[in-house]
């Protein structure tokens, strides 16, 4: 989240792009991505730079030595005038076409992209701006993208925004992915997830960069991700290259439809589908029908991860409450299926307030491994009441946060073995899920301890209230006489 001073900066870029004619949200958003990556190219090329001169090694960067004006810090010290020249006539083009191959997703989605801003004056106060910016610390652009999506008033609606990071920092380090998964998000956005797993593969298998096979599987065919809205394809294949991944399948593509013929494909699976509600069925892929007949688009996109999922496969998933206990056919027989079929592993129910300002919705995560033969025994749930921000629309740090002890736990689950239900985490045995119509809601478990309240008898508490009154008539007494003297 984005507080304070870096809040008002970001606003007043904003309020450039709005009084200077781009009042389309995506819009503005999308030409201020191309900002971002312009400057991250040359941030990340003067890193590289001084790696290079200290290691006294050579260095050829994406700028060739005949390119060097175009770099960000060289172009931002021009006037107005030559600023936008150089931008409009030699950045832009150069950014479309900075990948070479014209089969990758990068080429893909920069190949229609259109440089919107109007006039020399308006380019050099976005510059400006942004320049003052400091990306250097955290997740800057994250969540800068998350605090601009959130400006974009469909939000929550066609689902264009972003999970909040340390949700997707969380489920990743659940997930533990390895280097040789191939991950899916099958509703990519701006590629949270993705951009969080090459991160923690970094951080965790650094070594997988020193073994070639690795490496090229690392760069082209690890990361793979679909959406439908070119926008946001664009904005996260700016992302994924500026996070170091050469070449991700980055597919325009409905996940739901019949166009979708992956199975068995994937080892990972990190996703937050649209919760947008239904369907036509025409619209929907005849095979995701068959595990469960619903016009529900969070009911499809888990039906769909069971198909695209290679056996032994994992799956974090971030869904509406209302999947964990509804009680159509559809809900009941996909949870039906992956609870006798598969092996669902753990439940982590997430307060309200975790996807506001968009949503107020109540949601959860859903881990399960596919394994086609079944293997629940017992299910493990978590109660996550708070996780470091406020649950309202201002969204501020607070210091209550459950997700260090939510991982903690997940990876030593042996441990959780005696926990009882009136705690916050607790294993539920697979019979009695069974019993209760596989519901999977949380407050069908949990165990709430009340406490005795002793209170004392009726006649004890009126001659309380008697002696309060007596007082206080003294009280008004003595007031009055002190009025009067």
């Amino acid at each position: 989240m984005i507080t304070g001073e870096l809040r008002s900066k970001v606003d007043r870029i904003w309020e450039t792009f709005w009084t200077g004619g781009i009042t389309n949200p995506l819009e503005v958003i999308e030409q201020f991505t191309y900002l971002l990556f312009i400057k991250g190219l040359d941030d990340n090329e003067t890193i590289k730079e001084n790696e290079a001169v200290f290691l006294g090694i050579d260095f050829e960067g994406a700028f060739p030595k005949d390119k060097q004006h175009l770099r960000w810090s060289k172009f931002k010290n021009e006037e107005a005038g030559e600023m936008y020249r150089i931008f409009a006539e030699e950045v832009f083009p150069f950014i479309k076409n900075l990948h070479g191959d014209e089969a990758s997703a990068y080429s893909k989605y920069m190949g229609d992209a259109i440089f919107k801003i109007p006039t020399p004056l308006m380019l050099s106060k976005i510059v400006t701006g942004i320049d003052n910016i400091d990306m250097a610390e955290g997740d800057t652009k994250g969540d800068l993208y998350e605090y601009l999506l959130s400006k974009v008033a469909t939000a929550g609606t066609n689902g264009q925004f972003r999970t909040p990071r340390h949700i997707i920092d969380m489920i990743v380090k659940l997930m533990k992915p390895t280097p040789s998964d191939i991950i899916v998000d099958p509703a990519f956005g701006s590629g949270g997830f993705l951009v969080q797993s090459q991160e923690y593969l970094r951080e965790n298998h650094n070594d997988l960069f020193l073994v070639s096979e690795l490496k090229e599987h690392f760069n082209n065919m690890m990361f793979n991700g679909f959406d439908m809205d070119r926008t946001m394809l664009r904005i996260g294949a700016m992302n994924m290259m500026l996070h170091g991944v050469d070449n991700p399948n980055i597919e325009y593509k409905d996940s739901l439809s019949e166009a979708n013929t992956d199975k068995e494909k994937y080892t990972l699976v990190l996703a937050n589908p649209p919760f947008k509600g239904s369907l036509d069925y025409e619209a929907v892929s005849a095979d995701l029908l068959k595990i469960t007949k619903t016009k529900k688009t969070e009911l499809l996109f888990l039906a769909l991860f069971l198909r695209i999922l290679k056996t032994g496969g994992r799956c974090a998933s971030i869904v509406p409450d209302g999947v964990l206990f509804g009680s159509t056919g559809g809900h009941k027989s996909i949870r039906e299926e992956i609870v006798e079929k598969h092996k669902l592993e753990a439940i982590i129910s997430m307060p309200s307030g975790v996807f506001k300002p968009y949503a107020g919705v109540s949601t959860a995560i859903m881990i399960f491994t596919k394994t086609g033969t079944g293997g629940t025994d017992k299910v493990w749930f978590y109660d996550m009441k708070a996780e470091g921000y406020s649950l309202d629309d201002k969204r501020s740090e607070v210091e209550a946060n459950d997700i260090p002890d939510i991982v903690s736990r997940f990876n030593n689950l042996e441990g959780e073995t005696d926990r009882k239900r009136t705690e916050q985490s607790f294993f539920v045995p697979v019979e009695e899920i069974r019993e209760n119509g596989y519901d999977l809601s949380i407050n069908k478990y949990k165990e709430i301890e009340y406490e005795e309240v002793v209170y004392d008898e009726p006649k004890v508490i009126l001659n309380k209230v008697k002696e309060l009154e007596k007082n206080i008539a003294q009280g008004l007494d003595e007031l009055e006489r002190m009025i009067e003297v």
